[in-house]
C-alpha cells in the first residue's frame, strides 16, 4: 500500500508540473515584474495578423482555421507577437446581458495559449463589429459589456496578452464620438487590468488622417496603433471587396525617391503625434493584396517595415496565409521573398 500510495502521490506531482508549465504565462500573480508600455510595445516587434479566421462570421466561412503548427510556424521565422482579430459580436448575445457564448470563448484561449506555448506576444481585438459602426448609440451598450466579460475572463492573464479596443472605427462611429466610446471601454478593463496595455486606434478606418482629432485619456499602458495601406490603388488592385479596383490592375511599386518619401512623410506624422504624448506606436496592419506583383509587393513591404523600424514602431503584416498572405497554405511553405522582406535577417 506505501508503494501505491507514493506512485499515485507522484502522478499527482507531475501532473501538478505540467498543469503550472502551462499555465505560467496565464496567471499574473502580484510579484511579477510589471513592464512598461515601451517594453511591451517593443517585446511587439515584428509581428503578424492571423487574419480571415476569427474575424470571420463563423471560422472557416473564409478559408482560414487556425491551427497550433502556425503558431510555431511564425515563432520559428522570426515573429515576436500575433495579432489576432476577432468578430466577438456574431458570437454574443443581442440582448441584455449579451453573453459570449462560452465555446467561442475557449476557442479564443486556445489560440492565446498557442501563442504563448511559442513564446509569441497576442493581441486580441474587437474586429468586424459592423452593426456598431452604422449604429454607434444602438450597440453601445453591448459593445461595453463584451469589454467587461473580456476584463474579467482575462485579468489574470500576463503582460504577454494585449488588448486593442476596435479595429478601424468608421462611418456614423465619428471621431468625437469614438473618443467618449474608446474612454469608456478603457475604464471598463482597466477595474480588472490596471496593467494590461491597451492598442488604441483612430477614426475614419484607422489611418494617419484622422490622427489630430484622436482624444486619449491619462494612462500609462496605452500604445497607438494606425493601418498602412498606401497608396490604395497599389495595396488593393484587385481586391474582391472594393469597388473599382480591377481598374488598378497593373499598377507597380518601384521605390522611386518620390514613393519612398510619401511614406516617410505619413510616418513622420505619427512619429511626431506620438512623441508629443508619450506614447509607443504599433503600426497594427500593412500588406499589398496578391494580384500586384510580387517584386513591387516585395519593395513595398520591406521600405514599409524598416521606415516604421526606424521610428520604433512595432507592426504586425496583414496577413499570414490568405488574400495577403506570406505563407502558402496549400503547399505549406513560405512567400520566400515576401517573408525576407518582413524578417530580413
Amino acid at each position: 500500500m506505501n508503494k501505491l500510495l507514493w506512485i499515485l502521490v507522484l502522478i499527482g506531482a507531475l501532473i501538478f508540473a505540467c498543469s503550472s508549465t502551462n499555465n505560467a504565462d496565464k496567471t499574473q500573480s502580484k510579484d511579477e515584474n510589471l513592464q512598461d508600455v515601451f517594453t511591451i510595445n517593443q517585446s511587439i516587434g515584428r509581428g503578424i495578423n492571423l487574419g480571415n479566421a476569427l474575424e470571420a462570421p463563423n471560422e472557416g466561412d473564409w478559408g482560414v482555421v487556425l491551427k497550433a503548427e502556425y503558431f510555431t510556424l511564425i515563432k520559428n521565422a522570426g515573429f515576436n507577437s500575433v495579432r489576432i482579430p476577432i468578430r466577438w459580436s456574431a458570437h454574443a448575445q443581442a440582448d441584455s446581458p449579451f453573453t459570449i457564448d462560452s465555446n467561442f470563448l475557449q476557442r479564443v484561449d486556445w489560440a492565446i495559449q498557442q501563442a504563448f506555448n511559442n513564446q509569441l506576444i497576442a493581441i486580441i481585438n474587437i474586429h468586424h463589429y459592423n452593426e456598431l459602426f452604422v449604429q454607434p448609440q444602438n450597440h453601445k451598450q453591448r459593445f461595453l459589456a463584451i469589454w467587461k466579460q473580456l476584463s474579467e475572463h482575462y485579468q489574470n492573464y500576463s503582460q504577454k496578452l494585449v488588448f486593442e479596443i476596435l479595429n478601424e472605427p468608421h462611418d456614423q462611429l465619428t471621431p468625437e464620438l469614438w473618443n467618449d466610446y474608446l474612454a469608456e471601454a478603457l475604464h471598463i478593463i482597466r477595474q480588472k487590468n490596471p496593467n494590461r496595455a491597451v492598442i488604441v486606434g483612430t477614426a475614419n478606418w484607422g489611418g494617419v488622417d484622422a490622427l489630430q482629432k484622436l482624444n486619449l485619456p491619462e494612462d500609462e499602458y496605452l500604445i497607438l496603433t494606425f493601418h498602412y495601406y498606401q497608396p490604395f490603388h497599389f495595396t488593393h488592385q484587385g481586391a474582391e471587396w472594393v469597388e473599382g479596383s480591377n481598374a488598378w490592375l497593373g499598377t507597380k511599386w518601384l521605390g522611386s525617391a518620390e514613393e519612398v518619401k510619401a511614406i516617410q512623410h505619413d510616418f513622420d506624422l505619427v512619429g511626431q503625434w506620438a512623441t508629443t504624448h508619450q506614447i509607443p506606436v504599433f503600426m497594427g496592419e500593412f500588406g499589398a493584396y496578391s494580384k500586384a506583383d510580387m517584386a513591387s509587393r516585395v519593395r513595398w513591404t520591406s521600405t514599409v517595415a524598416r521606415q516604421a523600424e526606424q521610428r520604433d514602431f512595432s507592426w504586425a503584416y496583414w496577413e499570414f496565409c490568405s488574400g495577403f498572405g506570406v505563407f502558402d497554405p496549400v503547399n505549406n511553405v513560405w512567400h520566400s521573398e515576401l517573408l525576407k522582406a518582413l524578417i530580413p535577417d
